[in-house]
């Protein structure tokens, strides 16, 4: 654990950016909270609670800020905890207030922006320009690391100081911090199994059983890595927390908002009837399911998994019907 406090603005009142900010504050550094909507921040002020991590006393050490300008001015470290398909909103919101030497960045949301393609560093750099960067991935559900439940994830930057100083920041009892220098690959581990989560929570909803999620985990593994290194991400980068870690927790746990997806379209309702009642909660595999898809025929990469997926969300296709179409494509060397 590190014994310096530092100052440490977190972007985004969501489940992960809140369970992260009660690691900090459990480090005794200073931490704000800032989140895109004043009622739900007046509404943490007046429980001690936020309603998107629900049943957790937040401490009143943890200062909540309605001012970006506030939030981040005397930062030392900022959290950038938007979800991916807002992150350039509250990029465009930060830029004014930006120090490119006092303020370096990690970024823990996991998906791929729709439209750019763009992975959550670049658009960084696109907002911002040249930025001191770094990302938090691995196991690591939100419910749990609140409740200090043994969590191991990675850090990883261009600037390996850069990962170290933010691990000791981080590291404690209850929250190991590993260090890394492929930021791509953690990115895109990240970001890609949230997808595959939605295929676990399918094969639940439809009560398949055990053997087809096992196979779909194994095949998402190697679909994922052949992906994540067509797009600059390392071979074993893939095989450590921000990618098998990270897809077997999603894929089998029901705390997963993916998995939650997934199951429900599993048991027949329609994917935009089920993110029309999560509300505010976003589930990042949905839209990430077309970033992927559009990646993989941009670079000639087969993903028949990622395509299923896709196509039950947006095309409306029967689960059923999906899981033949898998069982019975060509046959292949699982060396392929």
């Amino acid at each position: 654990m590190n014994t310096h406090p530092i100052r440490v603005t977190v972007l985004g009142d969501g489940a992960w950016g809140t369970a992260l900010a009660l690691v900090l504050t459990a480090n005794r550094h200073a931490v704000t909270l800032w989140g895109p909507f004043p009622e739900n921040l007046r509404t943490i002020v007046r429980t001690g609670m936020n309603p998107f991590l629900k049943g957790m006393s937040l401490p009143p050490e943890l200062k909540i800020e309605e001012d970006i300008g506030k939030a981040v001015g005397d930062a030392e470290l900022v959290v950038l905890a938007a979800p991916s398909q807002y992150m350039r909103g509250t990029l465009q919101k930060l830029q004014p207030h930006f120090r490119k030497e006092q303020h370096p960045l990690l970024n823990i949301a996991k998906g791929i922006e729709t439209g750019s393609l763009l992975r959550m560093s670049e658009v960084c750099e696109q907002v911002l320009g040249d930025c001191r960067y770094a990302v938090l991935s691995g196991p690591s559900l939100a419910e749990e690391v609140a409740h200090r439940i043994p969590t191991a994830v990675v850090v990883a930057s261009q600037d390996l100081a850069l990962a170290k100083s933010i691990q000791a920041v981080f590291m404690n009892e209850f929250f190991r911090v590993y260090t890394g220098t492929d930021w791509i690959g953690v990115e895109l581990g990240g970001s890609l199994k949230n997808v595959y989560a939605i295929a676990a929570g399918i094969i639940d909803g439809m009560g398949l059983g055990d053997n087809p999620k096992a196979a779909l985990m194994t095949r998402a593994i190697a679909e994922l890595s052949r992906l994540g290194i067509a797009l600059g991400g390392k071979a074993q980068t893939f095989a450590g927390l921000s990618g098998v870690g990270d897809l077997i927790v999603t894929c089998m746990s029901r705390h997963s908002r993916n998995h939650f997806v997934g199951e429900e379209l599993g048991k027949g309702r329609n994917a935009a009837e089920i993110t029309a009642s999560m509300g505010m909660v976003v589930a990042e595999g949905v839209k990430t399911s077309e970033s992927a898809l559009e990646l993989s025929r941009k670079l000639g990469v087969e993903t028949p998994l990622v395509e299923t997926i896709h196509d039950i969300i947006y095309n409306g296709k029967p689960p059923r019907e999906a899981v033949t179409e898998l069982m019975t494509r060509k046959a292949k060397n699982e060396e392929e």
